[in-house]
């Protein structure tokens, strides 16, 4: 079975409910996955914008997620240790946890990536996402990912 990443909220390449977003309570989206390797002894996960202006925006960085787990439920707290689910790292704006797509003007595409890890990195919260997939480099078993849009309009001006 091939290791696949969901969200009841969208599917692949379709619009990021507004509930999810900044124009919404930018809450995190229930995900769910299947076909983790075995032999995974840690997930991570990084959603990022590669259409941002000034190069990849970082939205979520979660790791140490027990292999065990296959879902994470809606609205994921915002603290640096989510008990029974992970630690969290550093977005792009620089605060723990989840922030929700917020495009300046036209449609971004933002992919959640989920990675099954070969070793219990234990790694420390507040990583951003370079230095998770830094330490992640060689443990890498297998990536699933989904990708979902978002599009606002420019303000006028």
């Amino acid at each position: 079975m091939a290791f696949q990443l969901r969200s009841g909220a969208f599917a692949e390449g379709t619009a990021i409910p507004k509930k999810f977003t900044c124009d919404g309570q930018s809450i995190s989206p229930a995900l769910s996955w299947s076909g983790a390797p075995a032999n995974a002894k840690t997930l991570a996960l990084i959603m990022d914008d590669p259409d941002a202006p000034s190069g990849t925006y970082t939205h979520w960085v979660l790791y140490n997620i027990a292999p065990a787990l296959s879902s994470l439920g809606e609205a994921v707290a915002g603290t640096r240790e989510v008990p029974g689910v992970g630690t969290q790292g550093s977005n792009s704006a620089g605060r723990t946890g989840y922030v929700g797509p917020c495009p300046p003007s036209g449609t971004h595409r933002y992919y959640f990536k989920l990675f099954a890890l070969d070793a219990n990195l234990q790694l420390k919260p507040g990583l951003n996402a370079r230095e998770l997939q830094m330490s992640m480099g060689g443990h890498i078993l297998a990536q699933a990912w989904l990708m979902g849009r978002f599009s606002r309009q420019a303000p006028p001006g």
